[in-house]
């Protein structure tokens, strides 16, 4: 037996910290001497308290190191909670930088912005923009959401789009020279550079991109267009993109997208009419068949059961809602003959994936059934 301090020692945690993870039930002494309160831990809980100095080392919420001492045997496991944790570092130091710059222009306004130049694939760049293109919100009283935001990243560009109801991400790789930063487009600059990438067919394969302050640049063959970034803090996409750990997996659904189109745009596929805002709404109703395959339900399925029953123990009490058009426009800017669906109950949203293409989707926002 290991007294605490001794296991202190030999795990690289304090006192204090053994003592906290005790009474969180993350790492609980041995025996406990009911007389002095003397903790006393096994030669075995040495590696499970070296795990949880590495992972309190490196910022990992608690939460988390429970998932982590859980399925220590489950390598894998242990893999996706560690890269989740990872992602949510990445976002927040880039988070970080771009905050620092905002700093550093309010103690010197007078000083020259720093540069970060792009150069993107230009086709590349033009299917990022028209798989998100959709998404960009109309309401005037909304003006943060009329816009394209552009993510610089370390290797790249992220191509952000919502309204509220639905969301559209897309990315392209590119060669970055400067900090990350990020801008937001108007939708009207964003037409205009679709349009010049479409000019530049055959000149050239690449389009150059250039951000200084609130100047953005995209220019093709010689050819700029230059806009004038909204001054608006665009609403934090990230945490969609990261599942909690432990959450229940979601129900991947791969669907032969010409035949769900056509299906959609034809009216051949069954929907019901919801109330949204005091007008009829002609919503899609997504289930499951016998086999795990996508079906669309109709009035009639719905009456046979209970009225937005979640998925708990059969795939055919699984039914989402979505507004039918919103549905549709997210498959026409996924494109492709093979798309995946991903469902997770009525009240989760619907994600619209490409299967070669993880960093390309849409998120529609579930209607109540």
């Amino acid at each position: 037996m290991r007294s605490i301090g001794e296991l202190a020692r030999a795990s690289g945690l304090t006192v204090s910290a053994l003592r906290f993870y005790d009474r969180c039930g993350v790492l609980t002494p041995a025996l406990v001497d009911p007389v002095t309160g003397y903790r006393w831990y096994t030669d075995e809980q040495v590696a499970p308290a070296r795990l949880v100095a590495g992972l309190r080392r490196v910022g990992m919420p608690l939460k988390g190191i429970t998932e982590a001492l859980r399925h220590r045997a489950e390598p894998a496991v242990v893999g996706r909670l560690l890269d989740a944790h990872l992602h949510r570092l990445e976002d927040g130091l880039a988070d970080a930088r771009r905050e620092l710059s905002r700093i550093r222009a309010l103690l010197d306004p007078e000083e020259i912005p720093m540069t970060t130049r792009v150069v993107l694939s230009r086709v590349d760049l033009a299917a990022a923009v028209d798989a998100v293109r959709f998404a960009v919100g109309a309401d005037p009283e909304l003006p943060v959401l009329s816009g394209v935001l552009l993510d610089v990243e370390a290797d790249g560009v992220r191509l952000v789009a919502t309204d509220r109801h639905r969301l559209a991400l897309a990315r392209t790789p590119g060669r970055v020279d400067g900090p990350a930063v990020r801008a937001l487009l108007p939708v009207g600059a964003v037409d205009e550079i679709r349009a010049l990438l479409d000019t530049g067919a055959g000149a050239t394969p690449e389009a150059h991109l250039s951000l200084a302050g609130a100047e953005v640049t995209v220019s093709v063959a010689g050819r700029p267009v230059t806009a004038t970034a909204l001054p608006y803090d665009f609403p934090d996409y990230r945490r969609l993109l990261h599942r909690a750990a432990g959450e229940a997996p979601v129900r991947r659904i791969p669907v032969d997208a010409p035949a769900l189109r056509a299906a959609l745009r034809d009216g051949g596929a069954p929907t019901v009419t919801r109330d949204h805002e005091g007008v009829p709404l002609a919503v899609t109703v997504l289930g499951l068949d016998e086999r795990d395959g996508l079906r669309l339900l109709g009035p009639d399925d719905l009456a046979a059961g209970p009225e937005g029953a979640a998925a708990t123990t059969g795939p055919g009490e699984l039914r989402v809602g979505v507004n039918r058009g919103y549905l549709l426009d997210a498959l026409d800017a996924a494109g492709g003959p093979q798309l995946v669906l991903e469902l997770d109950g009525p009240i989760a949203p619907l994600a619209i994936r490409r299967p070669d293409d993880e960093d390309a989707f849409s998120i529609l926002m579930p209607i109540r059934l």
